[in-house]
């Protein structure tokens, strides 16, 4: 089998090899790199993970796309350093069960992309003896997970963007009491602002001189990590070949892309359901085949979801056999019937999220924080329209409710325990720049941390 190829959704770049991928983070044309053809896993070797602990699950799959890039013993090497954290799948009624994926460095599911691609990263950067700047725009996880997985690896610098207002004070520290390579920069905007400078900066032909690349999920390595948390569920709930449901908050929809990339490998899923908070572009869209971006992107309490344009869309328009370039703007559309069919995706407000942490509490002594509340809703608002017939359900829990004091103190009047690194993180001393949502002012920033 040759190397897998990557290409472009915006279909103007030459395809590209995983390394390539991976270093460049965004395709020249400012499309996003995506297989070629996804690599198949048979049933027999889907069957094999139900006695196979995580790190052995992530090496069988991550290798079908690092075949001829990295060496073997080398992958499984890095799975076994990256994944040494609990993966929790609780029951909660029938079998329909949370999985928490808050367990690792900075208790977000960032941690399973950000703490793989700073292994593979760092090995690219050292085999080559480049030097990388990661430019990453985080609404809440990512820029913490990031910054911890990138931190002191040599060969890298890291600079994070985020909304000044729209994260809370514990994943603000989680990135801003870092030094050394790590760099963090308070935006007087919101996500999106954040966002569209990362983008802008990478097409921009004034710093192409920089070696600037992406930790977001924009870049392919971000997703294929987190497809194996799905074969992962599905090994220890489904019986084999039988079909799974997944729920997931969903933002910039990487994590939700994760699941299509697992379901495209051959794992059964029955549906796929991603539900958003008041950024409601996608379940307009998937309602009505029209695409408007919201903008300004709305607050929510669920601040790591508010993504007015999420960029995954293109990949998974392209999934369907539609174009959609970076503004959001289709060229060709999907097919429609078959997203809806395999796809459900509803808006929950803020009183619905703060109604449901409460009732699952009350019913399940079960603590959702308010992204994996959205999950949840989601999920019942489904089971409204189809049922579940007796299938396996997993309601993705994304972060740790120590993340989101105030709002659980709001709605439950006591406060969640808060695990040990970031009661270490939230007594450091933090340091970060500020800077409105000015594109040139941003620019000028990344040259003075480049002088020549």
């Amino acid at each position: 089998m040759g190397t897998l190829l990557f290409r472009s959704t915006n279909g103007q770049s030459p395809a590209v090899n995983l390394r390539e991928a991976f270093l460049a983070g965004q395709a020249p044309d400012r499309g996003l790199y995506f297989p070629e053809k996804f690599p198949r896993l048979m049933p027999e070797e889907i069957g094999a993970f139900a006695k196979l602990p995580y790190p052995e699950i992530a090496f069988r799959v991550l290798s079908k796309y690092t075949d001829g890039i990295v060496a073997n013993d080398a992958l499984a090497a890095i799975c076994r350093d990256a994944y040494n954290f609990d993966v929790p799948l609780e029951n909660v009624y029938d079998r329909v069960s949370v999985m928490r994926l808050d367990q690792g460095p900075t208790a977000s599911f960032k941690d399973f992309a950000a703490q793989m691609m700073a292994r593979l990263m760092g090995r690219f950067l050292q085999e080559d003896g480049k030097q990388l700047t990661i430019l990453t725009a985080t609404s809440g996880d990512t820029g913490a997970a990031v910054a911890h997985a990138f931190h002191n690896v040599p060969g890298v610098r890291v600079i994070v963007l985020f909304p000044f207002d729209e994260v809370s004070m514990s994943q603000r520290k989680l990135m801003t009491t870092l030094r050394d390579n790590v760099r963090t920069v308070a935006i007087d905007g919101k996500f999106d602002d954040c966002q569209a400078m990362v983008k802008q900066a990478f097409a921009d032909p004034a710093l192409k001189h920089l070696p600037l690349s992406s930790a977001n999920s924009i870049n392919i390595g971000r997703l294929l990590p987190q497809s194996v948390y799905y074969f992962y569920a599905a090994s220890r709930l489904a019986k084999p070949g039988e079909p799974i449901v997944f729920s997931i908050p969903s933002g910039n929809f990487g994590d939700m892309m994760g699941a299509v990339v697992a379901r495209e490998m051959g794992l059964p899923v029955r549906k796929i359901i991603a539900s958003v908070n008041d950024n409601d572009a996608f379940p307009r869209f998937l309602q009505s085949g029209v695409y408007e971006k919201v903008s300004p992107s709305r607050n929510s309490v669920s601040n790591a979801m508010n993504v007015g344009h999420p960029s995954n869309l293109a990949r998974l328009v392209a999934v369907y056999g539609g174009q959609m370039d970076e503004t959001g703007k289709i060229h060709r559309q999907p097919d429609l019937a078959a997203m809806r069919k395999d796809l459900f995706s509803g808006s929950i407000s803020d009183e619905r999220t703060r109604v449901t942490i409460r009732e699952v509490w009350d019913k399940h002594k079960l603590l959702l924080e308010p992204h994996g509340a959205v999950a949840w809703r989601g999920f019942q608002d489904w089971l409204e329209t189809e049922p579940l017939n007796g299938l396996p359900a997993v309601i993705l829990e994304t972060a740790n409710p120590a993340k989101f004091p105030e709002e659980i103190e709001k709605n439950m009047g006591w406060s969640p325990d808060v695990p040990p690194a970031m009661a270490a993180a939230i007594l450091q001393p933090e340091a970060f720049d500020r800077l409105g949502p000015d594109y040139e002012k941003f620019k000028e920033y990344l040259l003075r941390q480049h002088p020549a």
